[in-house]
């Protein structure tokens, strides 16, 4: 479990095929990895990966050939900068919200401008998972916790405030980039919990039948 705090940047070192799936070595000067042992889980860009071996400023994973072709690992190149976050401690502070690293779709920037001190992103979402997204909501970018401010369709756009570009590899995006997504864990249990022959559409007649008033 994370919360979408980004603990610090990090870059990819070496990307190793292995016999259809790949071994990746992360870098990062920025955590003391002398703390760390193997089978640590630790988030990059939002994906929960476990790390097979520590070495003095990183890590390597395994990486399965469905996790390069759902998330934007597909996209990942030797030298690209990354999110860290190792896993929730118990104990720790929630700046941000539950998120699972698990990541549900690939999201696309498709706007970009500068609101006063912040940067205001508009991201596309594939069709089916819009619905889980909700202004005011939360939602996790590349690993990193965000609040969105507003919905249109399967558009989204959230402000990033000066810290964060500062902190994490959201500065980098230009239009075009692909960014791995995961909606709120509450959205999508919702839908599960409230799983009745409606064609997974919640609306307020359905809440209404079902004691949500």
């Amino acid at each position: 479990m994370f919360t979408g705090i980004i603990k610090a940047r990090g870059s990819v070192k070496k990307i190793s095929p292995q016999g259809g799936d790949f071994q990746i070595t992360f870098n990062s000067n920025e955590i003391k990895w002398n703390e760390f042992t193997v089978g640590e889980s630790i988030a990059i860009n939002g994906v929960c990966l476990t790390a097979v071996k520590i070495t003095n400023n990183g890590f390597d994973a395994d990486v399965s050939g469905e996790t390069m072709r759902v998330t934007a690992f597909r996209d990942l190149k030797e030298g690209d900068a990354v999110n860290l976050e190792p896993s929730l401690a118990i104990g720790e502070r929630i700046g941000g919200h539950f998120v699972s690293g698990h990541v549900d779709c690939v999201g696309r920037i498709v706007g970009r401008q500068k609101d006063a001190r912040s940067i205001a992103f508009e991201v596309e979402l594939p069709e089916e998972y819009a619905r889980y997204v909700a202004a005011k909501g939360s939602v996790c970018i590349d690993g990193v916790s965000l609040t969105v401010n507003a919905v249109l369709g399967s558009i989204f756009t959230v402000n990033v405030i000066p810290h964060t570009t500062d902190v994490t590899i959201i500065n980098d995006y230009s239009i075009g980039d692909k960014v791995n997504i995961e909606v709120d864990l509450i959205a999508r249990y919702l839908e599960r919990l409230l799983d009745k022959p409606n064609d997974g559409v919640i609306t307020k007649e359905f809440l209404e039948i079902n004691g949500y008033d």
